[in-house]
């Protein structure tokens, strides 16, 4: 049941972030093949970097299921789109549990590595928000993870509440992890919703804003 569940979130996640970038793509008018391309590394862009910090294969390369889905889902998208108008929207919701699930993805395949769980918290974060950052420098768009928005830190406060909940508490493995990814879905969403931002510590100057 366990491997099932996670098998299950790594196509979700896979699904969300090829949607994301295929929303993404389309909004600056690519043409298909380079939604394809965008979907792609909006999907692998996170976990290949986090496979690279953990000296391990890169998991896309030996899964052409991975590949497939992408695929499939791009063009799937490309369809759709003649029955979406709103694509900011459609943008966010995929793309915001595309973080949850990679984040949680990112945070089990470093513990798997028997790295320590702090560490793992960043190799959640940099799964969950990686391949939107390759996303947003392709279409040349500042990388949310650099904006006001509450992004990274969704990732950081799920990615604790998912070790926490699970060292200390005595809820199963299935149920911890769904909560972990609606929670950082929810802090997205209510970050958005309410403008929350992380406090900046510095003021801005007009004089020296061209330097």
């Amino acid at each position: 049941m366990h491997e099932q569940f996670n098998f299950a979130i790594e196509v979700l996640g896979t699904i969300s972030f090829s949607m994301s970038g295929s929303f993404a793509a389309m909004q600056k008018r690519l043409d298909p093949f380079g939604v394809l391309i965008i979907a792609f590394v909006t999907s692998v862009g996170g976990g290949t970097v986090r496979d690279l910090l953990l000296d391990i294969p890169v998991f896309w390369m030996h899964d052409l299921l991975t590949c497939a889905l992408i695929i499939l889902t791009s063009i799937f998208t490309m369809i759709f789109k003649s029955f979406e108008k709103n694509f900011r929207v459609t943008l966010f919701i995929f793309d915001s549990f595309g973080l949850g699930l990679f984040t949680i993805i990112g945070i089990q395949k470093g513990l798997s590595e028997n790295i320590h769980p702090l560490i793992c918290i960043g190799l959640g974060t940099i799964t969950g928000c990686f391949g939107g950052i390759i996303r947003d420098i392709l279409l040349n768009r500042i990388p949310l993870i650099f904006r006001k928005e509450i992004y990274a830190t969704a990732c950081i406060v799920g990615g604790s509440a998912f070790l926490l909940l699970t060292k200390f508490t005595t809820l199963t493995y299935t149920i911890i992890q769904i909560f972990t990814i609606l929670l950082i879905v929810a802090i997205r969403t209510l970050a958005v919703k309410y403008h929350w931002q992380i406090p900046k510590f510095y003021g801005y100057d007009h004089n020296n804003s061209e330097m």
